[in-house]
């Protein structure tokens, strides 16, 4: 674990890596056509997980060798899902920026965070998903922070014509989302902080149902 003026200062020591990976990123994305929202570029919701883990990341991270592989999975985290990617083409983007052993962390990370095949949204994140996000190092805090940018984008003026739905489903999915990706290991590679939990929380649900989110994971921390 560091500070997060330890995180924050490697971001700055790594910043061309980081936005090399995030140019490379926004590019993959603008080549199949994607957008976000109504109109948006998919590199706005890549800035918004990244975002997440600018601002969170010390509290996870263990090692300076691991922030690259962060970032990295968490602006490719939907390159295989949507981008035409397979599992060694983003293992190849990911050598470009780093060593071996960060380039299979990296694209491990992308690789737990695919959906899988399914004809509904529950088929594509069901059980056997959401348990390789649990087993992979880092994947279950990238999921939590990608949950928070497009809540906090839905939950936004500027979310479109599909915003108050998918703020529903959203909500609805809470409970099983967080469960879902909890791994009960001491790994803190593997956790979910309590302080983006709350974030989510705040966004999302009313002040009677974000007091028992309060109560239930706080309750869950201390087991």
């Amino acid at each position: 674990m560091m500070t997060k003026e330890e995180f924050l200062q490697l971001q700055k020591k790594y910043a061309v890596q980081i936005d090399e990976i995030r140019q490379s990123a926004h590019a993959l994305h603008q080549r199949v056509n994607q957008t976000y929202g109504d109109d948006l570029p998919y590199g706005f919701h890549l800035d918004m997980v990244a975002e997440g883990i600018q601002t969170y990341g010390h509290l996870v991270c263990v090692s300076e060798d691991d922030v690259l592989p962060m970032f990295f999975g968490g602006y490719y985290h939907d390159s295989i899902e949507d981008a035409r990617m397979t599992y060694n083409d983003v293992m190849h983007e990911a050598r470009l920026r780093m060593t071996e052993e960060q380039a299979l962390m990296a694209t491990e990370i992308v690789y737990a965070l695919t959906n899988d095949k399914g004809r509904t949204r529950d088929e594509r994140a069901g059980e056997n998903y959401y348990k390789g996000i649990r087993e992979t190092p880092y994947a279950p805090f990238i999921k939590l922070c990608d949950r928070l940018a497009n809540i906090t984008y839905t939950c936004s003026i500027d979310s479109g014509k599909d915003g108050n739905r998918m703020r529903e489903i959203y909500k609805g999915e809470m409970a099983h989302f967080l469960s879902s990706i909890k791994s009960g290991s001491d790994d803190p590679r593997l956790q979910i902080p309590y302080e983006v939990i709350m974030t989510l929380a705040e966004i999302l649900i009313e002040e009677v149902d974000r007091d028992e989110i309060r109560k239930q994971w706080g309750e869950l921390y201390k087991k």
